[in-house]
């Protein structure tokens, strides 16, 4: 029977894999791990546990439910994305992406983020560039950036929902960057 399971995304089948065992430590520590471990915001340069959290914020999340909104489009749209521009890419692109949100976060944000919503963010606007052909700008992309990115900087400004709109604006900007630049 495993002859036929093929781990045909390894980028983002671990990524899925380490955010559930992390979701699992984070309700046994009844939130510790966390806060802790797996969530960004501004703390001191001098605690050695700020460096970590600029990356590993994207491995936390609140519940399941947080969790499964996110992995359903990391599952649907990131094996796409992983072959056309191979495992190393997306792994650096991901953590690109979580340092940028990180670093920015611990700048100029207020709360405290965690979560994959940046990296699904990333991965719906690559999307828009599978077939894209040099000299051009997809219309998909076009609209997907109607859709999402204004839904995103409306709510930013209107909606006070606990969640990071800030975080999804930019993952969305790095899936632009990297759309055009890693071809």
């Amino acid at each position: 029977m495993t002859e036929y399971i093929h781990y045909n995304a390894p980028v983002v089948l671990s990524f899925f894999f380490l955010s559930l065992i992390v979701l699992f430590l984070n309700w046994l520590t009844k939130g510790k791990s966390n806060k802790l471990l797996f969530s960004n915001y501004r703390s001191s340069l001098f605690n050695l546990l700020t460096y970590p959290r600029i990356f590993t914020h994207i491995l936390g999340h609140s519940n399941w439910r947080h969790f499964r909104n996110n992995f359903l489009t990391i599952l649907i749209i990131g094996p796409m994305i992983e072959e056309k521009y191979g495992s190393i890419n997306l792994l650096i692109m991901i953590l690109i992406t979580a340092g940028v949100t990180g670093i920015l976060n611990m700048i100029i944000g207020k709360y405290r983020i965690l979560g994959a919503s940046g990296i699904v963010f990333m991965l719906i606007i690559l999307s828009s560039f599978v077939n894209f052909q040099e000299g051009t700008i997809p219309v998909t992309l076009i609209l997907v950036c109607i859709f999402y990115i204004i839904d995103e900087v409306m709510a930013g400004l209107f909606k006070n929902d606990n969640i990071s709109h800030f975080g999804h604006l930019i993952g969305a900007i790095c899936g632009c960057v990297y759309g055009f630049y890693i071809m």
